[in-house]
């Protein structure tokens, strides 16, 4: 019953991204970022950690963007700090933890947990790890403090790369 779940949720996930997809191909990530309302936060963020030129690059990259509602979920006082200049290293270190080296369509990540039996590790640019995980019929990133963030939708396409949105945000130790 689980597999059955699993498999109707990701078929789901694929016939969104697709309608997604076909609208925002023409578009670089940064470019699909800044055309969505849900992502004003992380773009703000990219602008601040220096990142945009980074992901406007040749690529291919796989980003695991953290809607606004993610970054509502930090304390604002945290997240405002973070967005200082002073803070600025600490920030990217934060946003690439979001970024893999290649594009990983959601059919990539699939194929890989069969693999790995329900789990694959990722090595995010910044070089530490990501597990993704397939649990309870969704797939859901776990992070280095073992905090989890479902993947809820995937396949948004651009130019250089692809881009799965995230429930919370996740964090490098």
């Amino acid at each position: 019953m689980k597999k059955l779940v699993f498999i109707v949720s990701t078929l789901m996930l694929f016939v969104f991204a697709q309608s997604i997809s076909a609208q925002k191909a023409d578009k670089d990530i940064v470019d699909v970022a800044v055309s969505v309302d849900d992502f004003s936060t992380l773009v703000t963020a990219l602008k601040a950690a220096d990142l945009v030129n980074a992901l406007k690059g040749e690529g291919p990259f796989t980003v695991f963007a953290p809607t606004n509602g993610a970054f509502g979920k930090i304390d604002s006082k945290t997240l405002n700090s973070l967005l200082e200049p002073a803070n600025k290293e600490k920030l990217a270190s934060i946003l690439t933890y979001h970024v893999v080296a290649g594009k990983l369509a959601a059919s990539d990540v699939v194929e890989a947990l069969k693999k790995g039996k329900g789990k694959v590790e990722l090595t995010t640019l910044g070089g530490a790890k990501i597990m993704v995980k397939q649990k309870d019929g969704k797939i859901w990133l776990e992070d280095l403090t073992g905090k989890y963030s479902e993947i809820t939708k995937t396949d948004v396409m651009a130019t250089n790369g692809v881009i799965h949105v995230i429930s919370d945000v996740v964090m490098p130790k």
